[in-house]
């Protein structure tokens, strides 16, 4: 249970909005002064606060500085009725992770609060370096004794002291930002921020702003300053997971960043400094695509200052073995499924199976076989069909599904709502409506992805959304589309329109 401080001085429509947001979920502290909210922190730092611009003994700012000074780590939130543009620039400045205005809308409030939540459990969730399977943080564990593992250890502690710029190669789902917060947590700025940001999930033209800020009128909609997250995280570590996929224009303000630690906001001309440490990440081979000017070359001699290369999940051997005892435990205690062990049968299927997505794709099926699962047992019949298989066997039709999500004749299909619903519903989900969202979205991208032989500019036209749209949903369903033009001729020999291989792959 998360810890939330309000420091406010007429905090009652704050505080209910907050409850109606989160129910029991987290545990709500008030303080009617600066003073008072700056001793609780003393006392027993939470996990997020939010602080109220005009104090009874003082100005917000000034307690602002003074919860930074105790701990950098906790995200502040000002919810102020001050209107002036100038707090909210100094406010950003300081660090505040936002600046919101009352009255605030609740949607708006549950949404910037639980951002955060989740960058706060990132900054103060501990990574254990373990091969153990048992038991285990909110953090997360790189887990695993296999010598490329072992090696990425080593790594870790050889660098993590060192204030140079880390650069994280291997598959996507392999646990690039867990090495990342190992190294955040065993630096010298383990007190400071935090902050990760994925290159490709944001749109070009946002990243930029987003990165460095910008200034009021720099573009359309630019209706005031914004302080970008190099401004706001001075002194700690940001992530730039996925920079294999920033945009060529935008990797010269990194490389700057890099050699002199200066920038200026998007349409602005003032310098602003900043220390910041940068640990990158990404899938892609950088060498190859700097020689096919894809990215720029003296960028990748700099952030290669120092590389980890993270295995996939099939060359890690008996690991895969411990993390399915290590996440069945945990998901089995977040899910309330009390399963103790894994039958032998459905340890060889997985075993067997190639993890095209890695430690992501394993989390997600052994989730699903849990919302399943009865008995103390996890049997082979509670894991769900992994698709991932050679294209030459992939041109078999789809089955159908009725309006229900109920499967029609030929086999069982994951978008079963009915039994989906029942599920989450006996286990006390908070989160029912985006499960099933996501079932639906799952097999809606599936069917018509498979209907236009993995074209995702077709697939956007179908489904009326944008192409940029449809590559966000794939990312975040974990979907990868292969096309490939000898399994499309085997599906029209098969009297099928098209054919496609869909794998559950983390693209984060």
């Amino acid at each position: 249970m998360a810890k939330i401080l309000l420091i406010d001085v007429e905090p009652t429509l704050l505080s209910e909005q907050i409850r109606h947001s989160f129910g029991a979920q987290h545990e709500l502290v008030l303080a009617h002064s600066g003073e008072r909210g700056i001793e609780l922190v003393r006392a027993d730092p939470p996990d997020v606060i939010l602080l109220e611009l005009r104090l009874p003994d003082g100005c917000g700012l000034a307690v602002q500085q003074a919860i930074v000074r105790l701990d950098a780590r906790i995200p502040v939130l000002f919810v102020t009725a001050a209107k002036t543009a100038d707090t909210a620039i100094d406010a950003m400045k300081q660090g505040a992770f936002d600046y919101l205005q009352k009255p605030v809308e609740p949607s708006q409030l549950r949404r910037v609060v639980g951002e955060a939540l989740e960058v706060a459990r990132r900054m103060r969730g501990r990574v254990e370096l373990s091969d153990s399977s048992a038991g285990g943080t909110e953090g997360g564990a790189l887990l695993g004794s296999c010598p490329a593992m072992l090696e990425t250890y080593k790594a870790i502690g050889r660098v993590a002291a060192q204030d140079v710029t880390v650069l994280i190669l291997g598959e996507s789902g392999t646990g690039k930002e867990l090495v990342a917060r190992a190294i955040y947590q065993h630096s010298a700025r383990a007190k400071a921020p935090f902050l990760a940001l994925n290159c490709a999930a944001i749109p070009e033209s946002l990243l930029e702003s987003e990165l460095f800020g910008h200034e009021k009128g720099a573009f359309t909609g630019a209706d005031r300053r914004r302080i970008g997250r190099f401004e706001q995280c001075h002194g700690g570590t940001i992530f730039l997971d996925e920079i294999g996929d920033m945009p060529f224009a935008l990797q010269a303000k990194i490389l700057r960043v890099l050699q002199e630690q200066t920038f200026e906001r998007l349409g602005g001309s003032e310098t602003i400094r900043t220390d910041v440490r940068i640990i990158a990440a990404t899938h892609r081979d950088l060498a190859q695509r700097s020689s096919e000017e894809k990215f720029r070359a003296d960028l990748f001699y700099r952030l290669g200052v120092f590389s980890i290369r993270l295995p996939a999940l099939r060359e890690r051997g008996d690991d895969l073995t411990t993390l399915v005892h290590y996440y069945m435990c945990r998901f089995g205690r977040e899910l309330g499924r009390d399963v103790r062990e894994i039958a032998p049968e459905a340890l060889r299927i997985l075993q067997g199976y190639s993890w095209p997505g890695n430690v992501r794709e394993l989390q997600s099926v052994l989730k699903q076989a849990l919302l399943h699962a009865s008995g103390h047992t996890l049997l082979p019949t509670f894991l769900p069909e992994l698709r991932a298989r050679p294209l030459a066997d992939s041109s078999a039709e789809l089955p159908r599904v009725d309006k229900l999500g109920a499967v029609a004749e030929g086999g069982a299909h994951p978008l079963d709502l009915v039994a989906c619903v029942e599920t989450q519903l006996s286990s006390s989900s908070r989160d029912l409506y985006a499960v099933v969202h996501e079932r639906v979205d799952r097999v809606l991208f599936e069917q018509v992805l498979a209907h236009t032989a993995g074209n995702q500019r077709e697939a956007a036209k179908l489904l009326g959304i944008s192409r940029q749209t449809v590559r966000l949903k794939l990312r975040a369903l974990g979907m990868q589309v292969t096309r490939c033009i000898e399994t499309i001729e085997g599906a029209r020999r098969h009297g099928l329109d098209s054919s496609l291989q869909l794998a559950d792959t983390d693209s984060v």
